[in-house]
């Protein structure tokens, strides 16, 4: 065996080594002072710089950055934080040294995006990390798609948004509703119709279940917003007939007004309440609703998703 070789083979096996250790001392440190850990993995001049030093297995960096943004992300969630500061630095890592780990980019830009909470509520570094995944992954639909999501919900730049459809519809195998999504931005910006066929394309366009999950409830929602004003609208057409407002919503069942008592999309009676509004039973379950919250109800800190199929 040549001498190179031998030295190729003792430098890998020697870094596989470091790496290992690396990763044991971590989680031992992370048991005693996780965010000076965090700090510690972030004491990197750039990560072009990391990448240089990374001899090659900038694969396995990436997912170990990667990882850490999920871990950094959900620890600070789970505790109550509202700051993230560090998810940024955290994903620039991980798609730097490997610009093909096109889940760093999906989630990333979710957690990045939505407002505290739930999220860093950051939607600029949301849209810049996905134009980065998008210039380098070309090919994936989905990139497109969860930019044009990020300027839909969040800037409300419906154009923005049309465009990124229009792009990603254009890609080999791309999902069928980015091109409906593209057509009727312009004409059903805003409105709920438009907000049901977004969460629609995300919940029926991905296995992942935690995905799923936030889908589903921002369906339901939608739901219990569309619902609820219909319902008041009944409460109020009522009145307007008996000169009174009902005791109960089966009064309004009683007036041929409903054919039965309506439930909510959890599976709950709505309430109407003393003043003709009409309420969820259980808020909780039904995160992201503006309709139907009883008076002066405060929501979790950390929205409740119900387990889907």
């Amino acid at each position: 065996m040549k001498s190179s070789r031998l030295v190729t083979l003792y430098a890998t096996g020697l870094l596989l080594l470091s790496l290992g250790g690396s990763a044991l001392l971590l989680r031992k440190l992370d048991q005693t002072r996780s965010h000076a850990t965090l700090q510690e993995v972030l004491y990197v001049p750039s990560p072009k710089v990391l990448k240089r030093l990374s001899l090659g297995y900038d694969a396995l960096l990436a997912d170990i950055y990667w990882t850490r943004a999920v871990q950094y992300f959900g620890g600070r969630h789970a505790q109550g934080e509202q700051e993230f500061k560090l998810l940024g630095p955290l994903l620039e890592i991980a798609t730097t040294l490997d610009p093909h780990l096109t889940v760093a980019y999906e989630y990333g830009a979710q957690f990045l995006s939505v407002k505290p909470p739930n999220g860093a509520g950051d939607p600029a570094k949301a849209a810049e990390l996905l134009k980065f995944g998008i210039e380098r992954n070309p090919e994936s639909w989905r990139l497109y798609y969860n930019l044009g999501f990020v300027y839909y919900m969040e800037f409300k730049d419906y154009g923005s948004a049309a465009d990124a459809f229009a792009r990603g519809s254009q890609v080999p195998n791309a999902h069928p509703f980015l091109r409906i999504l593209a057509g009727r931005m312009a004409e059903h910006a805003g409105d709920l119709q438009m907000a049901r066929l977004m969460w629609s394309t995300s919940y029926q366009s991905t296995t992942e279940k935690s995905i799923r999950a936030n889908a589903a409830a921002h369906l339901r929602a939608l739901q219990v917003d569309e619902e609820v004003p219909a319902l008041e609208s009944l409460v109020e057409r009522y009145k307007v007939l008996t000169g009174h407002l009902p005791a109960k919503l089966s009064d309004l069942v009683a007036a041929h007004m409903l054919r039965e008592v309506p439930l909510d999309p959890v599976g709950n009676p709505y309430q109407l309440s003393s003043d003709g509004q009409i309420e969820v039973l259980v808020p909780d379950d039904l995160p992201f609703i503006q309709e139907g919250l009883p008076l002066g109800y405060k929501a979790p800190f950390k929205a409740k998703l119900l387990p889907v199929d």
